[in-house]
């Protein structure tokens, strides 16, 4: 599922994110929503969230 809508995520959901530091090469971290970090209801190149481990990226796929 997409992750520019905020609609399609929700904490607890598992998620494939790119960190800051992994855009260039594109390198998804997969783990847990813990927080939401977007306000705004689309954003372009994904949410942005915090997943369980402390890891910050925005979300590029949401696992179902």
């Amino acid at each position: 599922m997409d992750g520019t809508k905020r609609a399609n995520i929700k904490q607890g959901d598992k998620v494939k994110v790119v960190q800051k530091q992994d855009q260039r090469s594109g390198k998804l971290t997969e783990g847990v929503v813990m927080k939401l970090l977007t306000n705004s209801p689309t954003h372009p190149h994904g949410i942005k969230v915090m997943l369980e481990d402390k890891t910050v990226g925005r979300v590029k796929e949401v696992i179902k």
